[in-house]
């Protein structure tokens, strides 16, 4: 099996990495006119670099000038192994040590402090400098490898070099081939018959010819019509290759550094991220909505940094950054904080949480020392009746899908599944109940009624934003009634205990109004009507009482009529339509002696039972016609 890693060069201007890497690849890394004018690296150059024994290398050559950190920045994220480049005849320099410390800020683990322009120098100077990179080198977290002594000119130490940077790579892990594609974009031009053709470095999963991959925070999908690794024609782009896409669907116009090539669903661009951040031991303090830039991947945006309190040189917190930009990020990526003004490393930190529920507030306390489990269980229990995409789950914790799914299982019974979401047990126990004390007030206020609407009682469930979406509200539902909190009939749920009942003043109430509808006959009055001729009579619970006991019926949604009038009148209906065949309204108002307003909302009750038809202004029976 073949184990693929990036090596990146760090380290103070001139001090000999374009000619180190030219040494041991034969690759000049430097492209443009303007670095061979200027004699120093401006942009990223990329080489291969095979090292035998199943390793393969990507090297990444990075400018050592104060002013293209920001071109350092985007190659030296996401690299395995570092060689910090110190030349012989100056020594640890200001760049040498702001590149050591984005080199720590950004994780990296493993690194071999390489001496170059032996050469130029005698033993003694070079012992000096030897004793004075270990010594500093000893109080970093980074494990340093000790130190080679080169020279590009003679070749000393290249031999050297290359075995322990196949003895270094050989220990780190190798990168997920089985993980969600991802290619932060450091370059995009046009190439005459290829199309639109993005670079970078693959840093997780595969793509192959023919594959579509989504440009992100553009949000365009394109087709990849063919594939280079390091300048040769590939099928398939892998993780820790310098990567060339042609892509057909976008222009080259469209996509620029910092944008990024994904694969899989979950990735989306974000504008808030929670992080861990540290401050370097030089920095001034970071107050709370500090203006700053956030370089992560290739990507440097600005931002508002959102703290609980002040952070102090060298501390480290939790934070929340809202971006002025959108940018693609991943649990557990590295970025790198540089100043608003003037421009210069304040620290860095890792992306705790990229999906971030809101902008406002600060930030939570989940950091990703935690566990996986631990993480999802927190996430879970701030998004509440909300729930979270389980497709988010491998971009938000940084994981590939085969992982999040065992963190899943690791959570148990805590996280219930509903409809692609995970939503806290808890919370859905919670709202269970809470739906028993909704029933409860409505049983009150309507002891007539025979239950609520389920429509109107899912409404009542409430997510962090708006209502919860409607596979967590079936869950609520489904869990209500399975803990005997809701019974449901049809469209209705109430207690289950519960039935409706009249107390004395509602009995005699009840009688009344039946009373009136049943004097009233033929000229059924409007619910309206009612309700002002009974001031203080819940006319509308009455009425339904009265439906479901059969006594009164709904001709529609103004009316209620005594079943009985209602027979009477379909019979004298039904005779008068047999003796005439058909009938006008006018017709059959004297016929019935009843005026417009009682006789049209009969006749219409009619022709909804389909007891009668409309036959141009007349009225036939059904029957006699079906």
């Amino acid at each position: 099996m073949v184990r693929r890693v990036v090596v990146g060069t760090a380290g103070h201007i001139d001090h000999g990495k374009t000619a180190l890497v030219l040494a041991l690849t034969g690759v000049d890394t430097d492209r443009w006119a303007e670095e061979k004018r200027r004699g120093i690296t401006i942009d990223l150059g990329f080489a291969p670099f095979d090292l035998g024994a199943g390793l393969e290398a990507s090297i990444v050559d990075v400018p050592g000038h104060e002013g293209f950190v920001r071109n350092m920045l985007a190659g030296a994220t996401g690299i395995d192994l570092a060689l910090l480049v110190i030349a012989a005849d100056e020594g640890v320099m200001p760049q040498t040590e702001e590149h050591l410390a984005i080199l720590e800020l950004l994780g990296v683990t493993a690194g071999i402090p390489v001496l170059t322009k032996a050469d130029a120098v005698d033993a003694e100077w070079l012992e000096l400098v030897r004793s004075e990179a270990a010594a500093r080198l000893a109080r970093s977290r980074i494990r340093w490898a000790p130190p080679v002594v080169t020279s590009a000119v003679t070749g000393q130490g290249l031999d050297a070099l290359r075995s322990a940077v196949r003895d270094a790579a050989g220990g780190l892990e190798g990168r997920a081939e089985r993980d969600l594609f991802r290619l932060p974009i450091d370059r995009s031009f046009a190439v005459a018959g290829a199309g639109t053709v993005v670079t970078g470095t693959t840093w997780s999963g595969t793509v192959a010819v023919g594959d579509a991959v989504r440009l992100l925070p553009l949000d365009r999908e394109a087709r990849v019509r063919s594939i280079e690794v390091h300048g040769a024609p590939a099928e398939r782009a892998v993780a820790g290759r310098r990567t060339a896409l042609a892509l057909v669907g976008v222009h080259k116009d469209e996509v620029r550094r910092g944008h990024v090539a994904v694969t899989g669903p979950g990735w989306r661009g974000t504008s808030v991220l929670e992080a861990e951040i540290e401050l370097l031991a030089t920095a001034r303090p970071l107050a709370n909505r500090t203006r700053l830039r956030v370089h992560l991947g290739t990507a440097e945006v600005l931002a508002r940094v959102v703290l609980a309190m002040p952070l102090e040189p060298g501390g480290r917190g939790v934070a929340r950054l809202v971006l002025e930009t959108p940018l693609v990020a991943r649990g557990g990526d590295r970025f790198v904080l540089r100043g608003y003004s003037p421009v210069t490393t304040i620290g860095g930190g890792v992306v705790t949480d990229p999906f971030s529920v809101t902008r406002r507030g600060r930030a939570t306390s989940v950091t990703a020392s935690r566990p996986p489990v631990e993480r999802l269980l927190a996430w879970l229990g701030t998004a509440g009746l909300g729930g979270l995409a389980t497709d988010d789950l491998p971009v938000r914790l940084g994981l590939a899908p085969e992982a999040v799914s065992e963190v899943v299982t690791g959570a148990g019974k805590a996280a219930l599944a509903a409809g692609g979401l995970l939503v806290a047990r808890t919370a859905a126990a919670a709202a269970a109940e809470g739906l028993g004390a909704v029933l409860d007030r409505h049983h009150r206020d309507r002891p007539l009624e025979p239950g609520m609407s389920l429509q109107a009682l899912r409404a009542t469930l409430t997510a962090p934003v708006g209502s919860p979406p409607a596979p967590v509200a079936d869950l609520v539902c489904e869990l209500a009634v399975r803990k005997r909190v809701v019974d449901v009939d049809g469209a209705l749920a109430r207690r289950p205990d519960w039935r409706p009942s009249l107390d004395g003043a509602a009995g005699d109430q009840r009688s009344a109004l039946a009373a009136r509808l049943a004097g009233a006959r033929w000229e059924v009055p409007t619910i309206t009507e009612l309700e002002r001729d009974l001031p203080g009579v819940p006319v509308r619970a009455l009425l339904a009482n009265l439906a479901r006991g059969g006594g009164v019926e709904a001709m529609d949604q103004e009316r209620y009529a005594d079943t009985a009038a209602l027979l009477a009148f379909r019979a004298a209906l039904e005779a008068a339509l047999t003796e005439l065949g058909q009938a006008t309204p006018a017709q059959l108002r004297e016929r019935f002696g009843l005026t417009r307003k009682y006789l049209i909302p009969l006749l219409e009750w009619a022709d909804r039972r389909g007891i009668t038809r409309r036959s141009g202004d007349a009225r036939i029976l059904a029957r006699l016609t079906a």
